[in-house]
């Protein structure tokens, strides 16, 4: 719902706000003045569920001891990066799924004050796929639509805008962020038609012509993205193969391409690619 207002702004102010218009990422006037809004108040979607239950595996034998999560770039957990975006787009309402070494992630971020956050914990006494954590979150949740973060990325995006451009697409039950890859085999592939996406495949045979697009473990999901999950699930549950797919079949599944830094910390390969890089 908008409604139609009068404002008086100053003239410097206005031109400012003009120079925001694009045609693409900010439309026009009215919404270069709700983004910078946004930005300043807030929105009422502040809740956002951050995935951390992995063992991370790959990152043996790094994670032996200290779970992925809290694993240090340039002097700080790797999820402190994740928690600071995520106050500065004014979403204070954080619930961390937890599995392996939950104590030291608990232990580390407490109920999120010092950090200016409020976090809840939901443990996970055995180890699911995505779809299965998500759900484990789902008591918790109390907003729609809400914000999903994978807890191994690092990445540098404008949430703001990407909830933004979720609300605009109404027929959206989730918008995934997406960013380009040389080699999009260990990802999610996406193909897109406008913001609509229209294909997505759980790490595809790059034999033939595959797009560079892939999910940059960070969505806008709306809660009616429960309603399609069977009714009798198995741990195995992955949003990327068991519901993506299903809400292209909708065409209710929408995409978010940024171009803000993105690792995918899963290996200690890209590890060392972080700690040689500075991180925005």
């Amino acid at each position: 719902m908008r409604s139609r207002i009068t404002v008086t702004i100053r003239e410097d102010l206005l031109r400012s706000i003009d120079n925001m218009v694009d045609g693409n990422r900010i439309r026009n006037r009215s919404h270069a003045l709700e983004y910078v809004l946004a930005r300043a108040v807030g929105s009422g979607n502040t809740q956002a569920v951050i995935l951390a239950s992995g063992e991370g595996v790959k990152m043996r034998p790094f994670t032996y001891e200290i779970p992925k999560p809290l694993i240090p770039v340039h002097g700080k957990p790797l999820l402190e990066y994740t928690i600071a975006l995520l106050r500065e787009h004014g979403f204070k309402d954080i619930i961390i799924t937890t599995h392996h070494l939950s104590e030291k992630i608990e232990k580390h971020f407490g109920d999120g004050s010092q950090f200016g956050v409020r976090i809840q914990y939901v443990r996970e006494d055995s180890l699911a796929g995505t779809g299965v954590s998500l759900w484990r979150a789902k008591e918790k949740l109390n907003t729609s639509p809400f914000l999903m973060l994978y807890g191994d990325v690092l990445i540098n995006i404008d949430l703001t805008e990407l909830l933004q451009t979720h609300e605009a697409a109404r027929s959206a039950a989730a918008t995934l962020a997406l960013t380009s890859v040389t080699d999009p085999g260990p990802y999610g592939s996406v193909r897109l038609r406008g913001t609509r996406i229209v294909d997505f495949v759980e790490k595809p045979d790059t034999a033939g012509e595959t797009s560079p697009l892939v999910f940059a473990g960070c969505a806008v999901l709306d809660q009616r993205i429960f309603e399609l999950y069977p009714k009798r699930f198995s741990k195995g549950l992955s949003l990327e193969e068991d519901i993506f797919p299903k809400l292209v079949k909708q065409q209710s599944l929408h995409g978010y391409p940024f171009e803000g830094q993105w690792f995918d910390v899963s290996t200690p390969e890209i590890y060392d690619q972080v700690l040689k890089s500075p991180i925005r």
